[in-house]
């Protein structure tokens, strides 16, 4: 993280920390879900200071999300004194995730913020915010709609912030996420309609693990069957290539699962794997199918969960201590 000293707030970016934190103050009370990103760091952060212990973090702790992600999320709200509230969720059982189809995002979030929702409510929590920013809504992204249905607030696109706002802001707050790069979670590393596995989440996860200990923290690890498919930025794909070839960061990936490195000539981008997504979801009617199947199971699903979160739901009282 740079040390250099942040310049002083413009007034557009003042307002629109005035909004955020007006917008928090009008939910009196707010559950985040908190990723431990550059996102939900800033929202939890701000919520916290205006609304003290009515803010709440709550994280998932699943097999798509990275164990080093939980740790520096549980540091954060420890060294804040954040009330922090950590979910087991085994999201292999969530309908249709597993298949890895086009809209997994969407049933994911649909069922993690179901939990979330839940969760909130037996802490007397009215509300549920996430991290959802200006700059979200241009890649493909049908996690956003789950949101949208499940009516949780989005305080940091309602105060109009983007990507660079969000980092601005957070390095004007002292945050140490302010200059986090960019992570999603690991299912994103395998290819739409090949099968998720715990075993190849984990495998992501150890060769992505020895690839930012080899001091490279802006990767992706695509996994396509046996093979490691690294994206690096392109000014580090030299560096890259060394430290495959001079320490045993190759040897740490095949331990990781992987028979065969490979290094992406077009470099490091988000979303690499939504290509062709309009061609995946739409190209072939079985496809097609499974989709809608997906999404009647999900909201079955997620319909049970918003239940029971309404009728857990009691007026909010003081939060038990930590």
């Amino acid at each position: 993280m740079s040390t250099d000293t942040p310049s002083p707030l413009s007034a557009e970016l003042s307002k629109k920390h005035e909004a955020l934190k007006e917008h928090l103050i009008k939910l009196g009370a707010v559950a985040v879900a908190f990723s431990g990103g550059v996102d939900s760091t800033l929202l939890l952060n701000v919520a916290a200071d205006v609304l003290g212990d009515n803010a709440v973090a709550i994280t998932a702790r699943a097999q798509m999300i990275p164990a080093r992600e939980i740790r520096e999320a549980s540091d954060f709200c420890a060294k804040r004194g954040i009330r922090h509230v950590v979910m087991n969720v085994d999201a292999l059982t969530i309908p249709g995730f597993a298949d890895n189809p086009t809209d997994r995002c969407y049933l994911c979030k649909s069922a993690l913020f179901a939990r979330i929702m839940d969760q909130a409510a037996r802490l007397g929590i009215p509300y549920v915010a996430e991290g959802t920013n200006t700059s979200d809504l241009g890649d493909y992204r049908p996690g956003l709609k789950a949101l949208g249905e499940l009516k949780v607030d989005s305080p940091l696109l309602a105060a109009g912030l983007s990507k660079a706002d969000v980092r601005a802001l957070s390095r004007m707050l002292g945050l140490p996420t302010w200059d986090k790069p960019s992570y999603a979670c690991l299912a994103s590393r395998i290819p739409y309609n090949e099968a998720i596995t715990a075993e190849k989440l984990r495998s992501v996860e150890h060769a992505e693990d020895a690839l930012m200990d080899a001091g490279f923290p802006q990767i992706r690890c695509r996994a396509h069957g046996d093979l490691a498919r690294i994206e690096v930025a392109s000014d580090q794909r030299a560096a890259l290539m060394d430290a495959l070839i001079s320490t045993d960061l190759t040897e740490r990936i095949h331990d990781a699962g992987f028979a065969y490195v490979t290094v992406d000539a077009d470099g490091y981008r988000t979303g690499s794997l939504n290509q062709n997504v309009s061609e995946l979801a739409n190209g072939d009617d079985g496809i097609t199918q499974t989709v809608r199947q997906h999404h009647a199971s999900a909201a079955t699903f997620c319909a049970a969960q918003a239940v029971a979160a309404a009728n857990a739901m009691q007026p909010l009282s003081p939060l038990p201590a930590p």
